[in-house]
């Protein structure tokens, strides 16, 4: 059977058994996907790369909230009576 590998570097679970930090070393910031029996059983993905990832998609989300918002009515508002209403100088 046939398998879509997206990544650039690939890992047994065995070389991530032996040197965890070392194999995603390799993916050099990318993604590893780390293989069963040949087989893609996860990927490792290193931190800066899945902060980003789930930026990406808080914005999916947000754009998403805003094209279902356009046509609706708008509301004139000071940015002055906001922080006065807060209690906050505004400065």
């Amino acid at each position: 059977m046939a398998f879509q590998i997206l990544a650039e570097v690939a890992a047994s679970v065995t070389d991530l058994k032996r040197d965890p930090m070392g194999t995603l070393r390799e993916g050099h910031g990318k993604p590893v996907v780390i293989l069963n029996r040949n087989e893609p059983a996860f990927y490792a993905v290193p931190p800066a790369l899945y902060e980003a990832m789930l930026d990406q998609l808080d914005d999916l989300k947000l754009a998403e909230l805003v094209r279902s918002r356009l046509g609706e009515p708008t509301v004139a508002v000071d940015i002055d009576d906001l922080i006065a209403e807060a209690g906050g100088t505004g400065v």
